[in-house]
């Protein structure tokens, strides 16, 4: 990235860059968890959930609910990454319309989904609720969601650079519409 390089595009460097740092850093603050946030992600019981949070110290589950606020911030970007990346990268071009809204509100739902799964694990990992199985299915629900939406994304960002790097595409830099 260049000084030069024009505001739109700056935007996306920014909130890309801010997502991954955020992202390595909370990696890295939760790697002492075993099993993983990622297992907890996807408890769908309350004795699934137990079971994991049970094998964490008190100290490692404030470390989890520590992480949370944190987590709210890295979902925030990686959602105006995906937006701004699909709406204002050039190797989006070569895709339908269509498919560019479609691509451009993965990240942001998957953001609020992961939102809403971050707001349940605060509200579950508060005190023991076990007598609420609904509550855990709706966070793996959430979390589910979340993962498959970037999948999408991620599938989607593939697909464009693909179309982009074929011949006669419209995200060719050389090419002028």
């Amino acid at each position: 990235m260049t000084l030069s390089q024009p505001p739109p595009l700056r935007a996306v460097w920014l909130s890309g860059l801010l997502a991954l740092a955020l992202f390595t850093g909370l990696a890295w603050y939760l790697s002492p968890l075993k099993p993983g946030v990622v297992a907890l992600q996807f408890a769908f019981t309350p004795q699934a959930f137990g079971e994991i949070i049970h094998q964490w110290s008190p100290e490692d589950l404030q470390r989890y609910r520590r992480h949370l606020p944190v987590d709210f911030i890295l979902l925030a970007t990686y959602g105006l990454f995906g937006y701004l990346l699909v709406r204002r990268a050039p190797f989006f071009r070569s895709c339908a319309p269509l498919l560019r809204r479609l691509a451009s509100w993965l990240l942001p739902v998957a953001a609020i989904f992961d939102a809403l799964e971050n707001a349940l694990h605060g509200w579950l990992t508060e005190v023991p609720r076990f007598g609420v199985p609904a509550v855990y299915a709706a966070s793996a629900s959430f979390s589910a969601l979340k993962w498959a939406l970037i999948l999408g994304f991620g599938l989607l960002l593939a697909y464009a650079l693909f179309r982009a790097d074929a011949p006669g595409s419209s995200a060719d830099p050389g090419r002028h519409e």
